[in-house]
């Protein structure tokens, strides 16, 4: 099994639901009203991973993302279109539009057991809830924004046991901070 990390938009308050404003919530583009310097680039950290890894999405965050990366020609969108990207969907059928696309075989988790490579998981919060459940999670890195929205989902829902994590690093990344925690 490869190292699964999950990576996020947080507000100070813990949410997570809607940071760019395409869900249409009330609160929703918290992330993105602090600029691009805060949002916009490798602001995860991936680096090699985005060559050697996999990304995986959600149906729903795979169709958002199939519309936005496509279309831009930067170096860290180019980056984006070429990493291997594995969609956990029963809904999906055609992957064309986003390069380097692939459907998910059998369960989540029996992907993720069998899956060598590093996987990132980005938005995509039921894939997300559905690892923390299973206790697949190597490694968390939160872009925490200085923003309180007050209603939304939130990273962490409730849970029968505590987990205990290590602050790895924290930096700053414009308006925010960068923290990374590992098991």
């Amino acid at each position: 099994m490869g190292h699964v990390i999950v990576t996020g938009f947080v507000s100070l308050d813990g949410i997570v639901t809607d940071p760019d404003g395409s869900g249409g919530t009330p609160a929703g583009g918290w992330a993105f009203r602090h600029g691009p310097e805060t949002t916009g680039g490798d602001k995860f950290r991936l680096g090699e991973l985005m060559d050697t890894g996999v990304l995986l999405l959600g149906r729903t965050t795979w169709e958002l993302f199939s519309r936005l990366w496509p279309n831009r020609t930067d170096d860290f969108s180019t980056r984006m279109n070429k990493m291997a990207k594995v969609v956990a969907t029963h809904t999906l059928t055609d992957l064309s539009a986003f390069p380097n696309s692939t459907l998910m075989d059998g369960t989540l988790t029996g992907y993720v057991r069998s899956e060598p490579r590093t996987i990132a998981v980005t938005g995509s919060l039921s894939v997300i809830r559905a690892l923390q459940a299973d206790d697949l999670v190597d490694e968390y890195r939160l872009m925490t924004l200085p923003s309180i929205v007050g209603t939304g989902e939130k990273m962490f829902g409730p849970s029968e046991k505590p987990v205990h994590l290590r602050l790895e690093s924290v930096a700053p990344a414009g308006a925010a901070s960068l923290a990374t925690y590992v098991r």
